[in-house]
């Protein structure tokens, strides 16, 4: 299993926009700086965050990002079904049918119902635990100096409508 790094950098951006001011955007070209990743892919990640309603996008010249959601209502596994959709995380490839040279009515897989159980453990535990979650931690003693960087750069790069 390999998650791709949209989501970990989705969750970063949402704690990102959980900074600004209520009537404040964040243009997604400075995320993106500030995350050290391509403007084009990062905008991918912005719409998709959009149609999955965690986000509102602002058009125009003074336009930008904000959150559309509290982050105590925004679940980890919200933002993983925002970037990564649906699809299981295992599917089989048929080995087994091969080896055992099965026909039609009797092809399957023994990983099959482990793997769902193990997923489905692995969902649970994202269900569980919001974007609030996160930015407590990020509150901790060891991240004051860095937190206070990024919160001024917040400051900084924001636009008030």
């Amino acid at each position: 299993m390999h998650m791709k790094t949209g989501v970990e950098q989705s969750v970063y951006a949402i704690l990102i926009l959980s900074m600004l001011p209520e009537k404040a955007v964040l243009p997604g070209e400075a995320i993106s700086q500030q995350l050290c990743v391509s403007a084009t892919y990062f905008q991918k990640l912005l719409r998709k965050l959009v149609s999955a309603d965690l986000i509102a996008s602002v058009p125009g010249i003074k336009g930008g990002f904000k959150l559309k959601k509290r982050i105590a209502d925004i679940r980890i596994y919200d933002v993983y079904l925002a970037i990564e959709g649906r699809q299981s995380l295992y599917s089989s490839s048929g080995i087994l049918n091969d080896m055992l040279e099965l026909c039609e009515q009797d092809r399957c897989c023994l990983l099959s119902e482990l793997m769902d159980e193990a997923e489905n453990a692995w969902k649970s535990v994202l269900k569980r635990k919001t974007v609030a979650h996160l930015a407590e931690e990020m509150q901790a003693e060891r991240f004051t100096r860095q937190l206070e960087a990024l919160q001024a750069w917040v400051q900084e790069k924001m636009v008030v409508k």
